[in-house]
């Protein structure tokens, strides 16, 4: 997987986006994909693979060089010399601090620097402190900030703020995490009965409807997305072990909910439309919306189910684990051209209405890790642990 991820590494600096052969496709670097490989690169670097810390410094330079916006701070979407984009996106911020985060942990040169600028930069325009959580996008000059806001880019922030405290020993980090997690999972996914409402308006108020027109949206599809229940439930339980580290009673609610979320993923989500495999999204009555199959959420199935058994020694989730490593190896590994395939259809069979090509391996690569190390509060701390 480390193989096929290499060849996403461009002269011009920063990761590209590849196709199903692993070739880079031509469109611009996006700051979220470099982010989300230097990451998985930092992570092989921790376990001292080789090749992989000049990889996080080819990284490093990018979201230190052509990404970051000179004129008004943050960073691009996209690298200004092959696009222009008028935003900033919470969502790729959350990708640049875990980067930064996990290469500080891995002793990158430049990476402590680079979190530090990073977490100002969401302090600055993106944490609201009345709220607890983060707003969502901003044009690029941070004047405009639009109304809707988002789950997707809050959990994103909870594990860029674990792998920050990891980072730095920084307790408020776990804090904020805590309380995103505390505000939109034991309030707002539970009162929903698991099912994680992503979509949101400037009040927090939940837009059930939202994108129904565009129910397979790769980042706001309407409904709710059975995937991020499981890397919520993962989080969660990051979360109680980065609380018991340094208190003596972590929230009872965050065990309770990780099991809530994990349990209806796998009842409403696995063969909910009578195959095998899991449905990308359900309705607010846990009714498929979009039937297609993602890699990533297998990913976080495995993740997930991995980590509920590490932290309460269930065999039935370690059954599960298993489960879905076999559907994994049958239908998603890629044995012929590498890596993973990001789709398929309700049958098992590529596709790509979605996502097309196999852009990073930043899930896959984060859940086969979760599967082989010991629960932590992060999974750069998993790596340490092991050593």
């Amino acid at each position: 997987m480390l193989e096929f991820a290499a060849r996403s590494r461009l002269a011009t600096g920063g990761f590209g986006w590849l196709d199903d052969e692993g070739r880079v496709v031509d469109r611009p670097v996006e700051t979220f994909i470099t982010a989300r490989m230097t990451y998985v690169f930092a992570l092989a670097a921790l376990q001292g693979r080789d090749g992989a810390a000049d990889l996080v410094d080819h990284g490093l330079a990018a979201l230190s060089g052509p990404l970051p916006d000179a004129e008004y701070g943050g960073w691009h979407p996209v690298d200004p010399r092959g696009a222009q984009v008028d935003e900033k996106r919470a969502y790729d911020h959350a990708f640049v601090v875990l980067a930064a985060a996990a290469a500080t942990v891995a002793g990158r040169p430049g990476a402590a620097e680079l979190l530090t600028q990073a977490l100002e930069v969401v302090d600055r325009h993106f944490w609201v402190p009345e709220d607890g959580l983060a707003v969502d996008v901003w044009d690029r000059g941070f004047t405009r900030c639009e109304p809707y806001r988002g789950a997707n880019a809050n959990m994103h922030l909870v594990e860029a703020y674990l792998t920050a405290a990891t980072a730095t020993g920084d307790r408020r980090y776990v804090e904020r995490a805590l309380g995103i997690a505390e505000k939109l999972v034991h309030g707002h996914a539970r009162a929903f009965g698991w099912r994680m409402p992503e979509h949101y308006d400037a009040a927090w108020q939940v837009l059930p409807d939202y994108n129904r027109d565009r129910p397979d949206d790769p980042f706001r599809p309407f409904g709710a997305t059975v995937g991020h229940w499981l890397e919520w439930s993962r989080l969660l339980l990051h979360l109680h072990l980065a609380c018991a580290e340094t208190s003596d009673a972590p929230p009872d609610w965050l065990l309770a909910d990780a099991r809530g979320l994990h349990d209806t993923a796998v009842a409403e989500g696995w063969t909910a439309d009578g195959a095998e495999g899991f449905v990308y999204t359900v309705d607010f009555d846990g009714r498929p919306v979009v039937r297609t199959r993602m890699h990533w959420v297998v990913c976080e199935a495995l993740a997930a189910s991995a980590t509920v058994t590490h932290v309460t020694g269930d065999p039935w989730t370690a059954s599960l684990r298993d489960r879905w490593w076999d559907y994994a190896r049958r239908h998603l590994v890629d044995r012929a051209a590498g890596g993973w395939h990001h789709e398929l259809d309700p049958h098992n069979r590529p596709a790509a209405t979605v996502w097309a090509g196999k852009p990073d391996v930043y899930h896959a690569y984060q859940a086969l890790l979760v599967c082989l190390l010991p629960a932590a509060p992060s999974v750069p701390a998993a790596v340490l642990a092991r050593g």
